[in-house]
C-alpha cells in the first residue's frame, strides 16, 4: 500500500500536518497540464512503498494540487510543478523543483532515512519541466480586446506600445540600494494602475495573482503589471520599499494598496474602489 496521498481541501491539509508535527512531511505540488508532474508521481509512489505508515521512519508523503489550492501553494511559494518540500515541526528543511529522480530520492532519504532498495525499484528517468502546451509563454503578452459596451477583457492584457511604460529596462547586474529604490520608484508609477504579479496576467503562476487579475479584469481596470519572477532584484527589493513582504501588490497613482485581501477589503467598504480607473470611466473623461 503507498503512502502517497491526496490532499482535496485545505482544511484537509492542516490537519494533516496538526496530526503529528514531528513527522517528516514529503509535500509534492503538481498541476494536471505538466507532464513532469505525473513522471514526479511515478517516482513519489514508488518511494513511499518504502515508507509504509506503521514504518520507524515517520514519514508522509502529501500530493496537492497547486492550482486547486492556491492558498496552501502561496503559502510555500510554489511559482512552478512539479515542486517538492521537505518539512518537520512546521519548518520547511528543503525544497526541490524538477523531476530528476535521482535528486528527488537523495532529498526524501537525507531527511527521512533510507528504507528499502529503491535503486532497483523501477524509478523513471527525469522529464523536464513544459509549460502549458495550450498558452504562450511567460515572456510574451495579449493584445487587450474591446468590448460592445466600451469595456475590455483584461484577462490577457499586456501593454501596448500606445500605453506609458510598465517597466524599465532590466539591469544586467546588482545595483546600489539607491539606485534601486529609484527603479522601483518609476516602476510603481509606471501606469495609474500597477500589479506587481507571479507570471503575467494570461499565465498567473499563483492563485493570489489570478485571483487579482480577474478582480481587475471584471471592474474594467485597465492596468500594467509586472512579472516579479522575471527580476530578482525587483521581487526582493520591492518587498523592502513597500514594506510589504509578500506578493501580488497592486499601486494605484504611486501609492500601495496591499495584497488580495486588502483588494477585497477595500472593494467590500467601497463598491467605487476602482471606478476612476475603469476603461469605460477613462474614456469618458477624455471625451
Amino acid at each position: 500500500m503507498t503512502n502517497l496521498r491526496e490532499i482535496t481541501s485545505e482544511s484537509e491539509f492542516k490537519a494533516a500536518l496538526s496530526a503529528s508535527p514531528s513527522t517528516t512531511f514529503v509535500l509534492s505540488f503538481h498541476a494536471p497540464w505538466a507532464a513532469p508532474c505525473a513522471q514526479m508521481r511515478t517516482i513519489l509512489t514508488t518511494l513511499a512503498s518504502q515508507y509504509p505508515p506503521d514504518s520507524a521512519s515517520n514519514t508522509v508523503f502529501l500530493s496537492i494540487n497547486a492550482e486547486d489550492l492556491p492558498d496552501i501553494s502561496e503559502s510555500y511559494d510554489v511559482t512552478a510543478v512539479p515542486y517538492l518540500v521537505i518539512q518537520r515541526d512546521g519548518k520547511t528543511l528543503e525544497t526541490l523543483s524538477g523531476s530528476d529522480a535521482s535528486k528527488v530520492r537523495d532529498i526524501v532519504e537525507r531527511h527521512a532515512g533510507k528504507m528499502g532498495n529503491v535503486a532497483k525499484a523501477g524509478i523513471p528517468p527525469q522529464l523536464d519541466v513544459t509549460p502549458r502546451p495550450d498558452t504562450e509563454s511567460t515572456g510574451n503578452s495579449t493584445s487587450e480586446a474591446p468590448k460592445a459596451n466600451g469595456t475590455k477583457d483584461l484577462s490577457g492584457y499586456a501593454p501596448t506600445s500606445k500605453d506609458p511604460a510598465t517597466a524599465p529596462e532590466m539591469s544586467s547586474g546588482a545595483s546600489s540600494k539607491e539606485e534601486l529604490y529609484t527603479r522601483l520608484g518609476n516602476l510603481v508609477k509606471a501606469a495609474p494602475v500597477m500589479l506587481f504579479m507571479k507570471g503575467t496576467p494570461s499565465i498567473p503562476q499563483c492563485g493570489f495573482s489570478r485571483q487579482l487579475v480577474s478582480i481587475l479584469r471584471e471592474n474594467g481596470v485597465k492596468y500594467g503589471f509586472f512579472n516579479i519572477l522575471a527580476d530578482d532584484e525587483v521581487r526582493q527589493g520591492l518587498k523592502e520599499f513597500a514594506d510589504w513582504p509578500t506578493f501580488p501588490q497592486l499601486w494605484l497613482s504611486g501609492d500601495l494598496v496591499g495584497g488580495l485581501d486588502i483588494v477585497k477589503e477595500e472593494m467590500a467598504s467601497n463598491p467605487d474602489f476602482f471606478k476612476e480607473f475603469a476603461v469605460s470611466t477613462a474614456t469618458a473623461a477624455a471625451a
